[in-house]
């Protein structure tokens, strides 16, 4: 810890509070900390963990198996194509990729929060132009790489922008115009945005078979309660019935919806999701002139708010997580509603994927197991109050991807930085392990889903645990999740599984493992110095440290009476999947 001592003396005496701050985080990612420090660690009291191969308790849905990103044009780049490839072989079930900008005008190239296709132009009589090659690129890519799109209708062309200058904006440096430039607006001509969309998905049909585009998900707009969409919510209803006008006529039986609001854990997010849901099932159609519009399913993007305190990240899931709340009560609230399956279209720590732990110290848990741990604490009670409100999941958007030409480990939320996996891509690969059955589990340590709800995990961890089951084997994920990312000792692991098989007498365990040592491509990049510029074999060392590595070898454990007993410990921010068959 001298080198901290060093960190801290270094930023005394700075001007401000936040420079401060911001000289203290830039020294700590120049030493390698970055999301977490070294600890000697030394087992704490230990935590029971119980689990009953015997006692099924409902199906668990792979409703992680959904990811997003603003930026299209890097789908076929080839550290994009590498990524996809590997988010769909890491589950069993497809795999749903959402992006923005699939109707935005230029050339293709990408930055920061930007991308384009061009499909729609216009010559000087105002006729319509199509051209799908780049859009082409990204679905042949999809294609390729064995996921399915979520397709967002979005965003406008210039030529039908009622505001059309300025048209593309530079984040993060544009403080004049912001992002919410020209494709944000509304259309000159719903007429001819109807054409569009019926086009757009007619192309897609033709080009990838109407088995194929049926297995796919529709959905109008992003974000449209705030600046994404630079008109009205009552603009925003006619563009959605139009919208779903074109898609049905363009693939009868096509699978739509919306509206993609911001979480509405806050009052103008929630006005908007309850207008737009009244809108759906009383209020007149703006293309037909009926009562109603077709919802397939019902989609909101809730957030959490990490801070900055000075020398470690806060996590703030009880933000998100009562926004998923407040979500599902407002959606069981419509009886035309309570059984339209819900998918939260962008699931997140927090707001900005394509902002960096540089400029935002906040962001420093991307790079790290924290990330991981997260996320399966996030979804574990998501799950627990897609329960509680008897509401259907349909599916859980973490809204990151890659991005093309930044330096390895900025802190950009991500799943893999330059090619390399992150830690938190090992989370997903541990959930796609797991069994589609669950089984009775419960933790000495674990913390309630209205306690993480209301007041976060601010006081002791929450180790908790998911066990499901196949045939002849089970899957028990354990995991060691704080929202303070500070020093801890380990905690000492004991899982009892009952109710195995009475016939069998042994059992193969294998026990995979995320922390700051195992399954980290952080850590690896860490001990090498940090290159940003790494030699081949360096870069196939990092590639091999990102996989999802087992704590120990695989070795057979005897079964007595259908019970086995499991010993280990466990770091704050790790996750284990132990996984026994026979």
């Amino acid at each position: 810890m001298k080198a901290l001592r060093i960190v801290r003396l270094f930023v005394i005496g700075r001007s401000s509070h936040s420079q401060r701050q911001q000289h203290f985080v830039s020294a700590l990612v120049l030493l390698g900390f970055a999301s977490q420090f070294c600890w000697p660690q030394q087992p704490s009291p230990s935590v029971s963990v119980q689990v009953h191969y015997d006692q099924f308790e409902g199906q668990f849905p792979p409703v992680w198996t959904y990811f997003g990103y603003d930026e299209p044009n890097y789908t076929y780049a080839p550290n994009g194509k590498k990524l996809l490839g590997e988010l769909a072989a890491a589950d069993a079930v497809p795999v749903y990729i959402r992006t923005h900008n699939l109707l935005t005008s230029g050339d293709g190239s990408a930055s920061l929060k930007w991308g384009s296709t061009n499909v729609y132009s216009e010559d000087a009589s105002g006729h319509a132009i199509y051209d799908w090659t780049i859009l082409d690129r990204i679905f042949d890519t999809f294609r390729a790489t064995g996921v399915k799109p979520l397709v967002e209708i979005g965003f406008m062309p210039k030529a039908l922008s009622i505001h059309p200058e300025p048209y593309r904006h530079d984040f993060p440096r544009d403080k004049v115009n912001g992002i919410y430039t020209g494709w944000a607006y509304p259309p000159n001509n719903y007429k001819k945005w109807s054409d569009l969309v019926f086009q757009f998905v007619h192309h897609l049909r033709e080009r990838y078979s109407d088995a194929e585009v049926k297995t796919w998900l529709w959905e109008v707009w992003n974000e449209p309660d705030i600046g994404y969409w630079q008109g009205t919510p009552e603009e925003y209803f006619k563009l959605y019935d139009f919208s779903v006008d074109a898609v049905l006529r363009a693939l009868p039986g096509a699978r739509i919806g919306g509206p993609d609001t911001t979480g509405p854990g806050n009052s103008k997010s929630a006005d908007f999701l309850r207008a737009f849901l009244d809108h759906c099932a009383h209020q007149k159609n703006y293309a037909n002139g009926k009562i109603g519009s077709h919802l397939d399913f019902i989609s909101f993007h809730p957030k959490g708010s990490p801070t900055w305190q000075g020398d470690h990240v806060q996590m703030g899931i009880s933000r998100q997580l009562a926004a998923i709340e407040q979500g599902f009560k407002i959606v069981a609230s419509f009886p035309e509603w309570r059984k339209t399956p819900i998918i939260l279209g962008e699931s997140d720590p927090e707001g900005c994927a394509a902002c960096s732990a540089k400029d935002n110290p906040q962001n420093l848990y991307r790079n790290g197991p924290l990330y991981g741990a997260y996320t399966i604490e996030a979804l574990n009670n998501i799950l627990a109050l897609a329960r509680q409100e008897y509401v259907p999941l349909l599916g859980v958007v973490t809204w990151a991807f890659e991005f093309e030409d930044q330096p390895y480990f900025a802190g950009f939320r991500e799943l893999a930085t330059n090619g390399l996996d992150k830690p938190v891509l090992n989370a997903f690969r541990m959930l796609g392990l797991m069994g589609n059955e669950r089984v009775k589990a419960s933790s000495s340590g674990g913390v309630s889903t209205d306690e993480v709800v209301r007041s976060g995990v601010r006081a002791m961890p929450d180790i908790n645990v998911i066990a499901t089951r196949k045939k002849r084997e089970i899957e028990v994920l354990v995991w060691n999740y704080h929202d303070n990312d500070v020093p801890f000792p380990v905690t000492s692991i004991n899982v009892s599984i009952t109710g195995l098989p009475a016939d069998e007498k042994r059992a193969l365990l294998e026990h995979f493992r995320v922390d700051s040592d195992h399954s980290n491509t952080f850590t690896a990049w860490r001990e090498m110095g940090s290159p940003q510029s790494p030699s081949e074999s360096e870069y196939k060392r990092l590639e091999s440290a990102g996989h999802l590595q087992l704590l120990n070898s695989p070795s057979w454990m005897e079964i007595q009476r259908g019970s086995i007993e499991l010993h280990f410990t466990l770091p704050r921010q790790g996750f284990s999947l132990v996984r026994l068959s026979w």
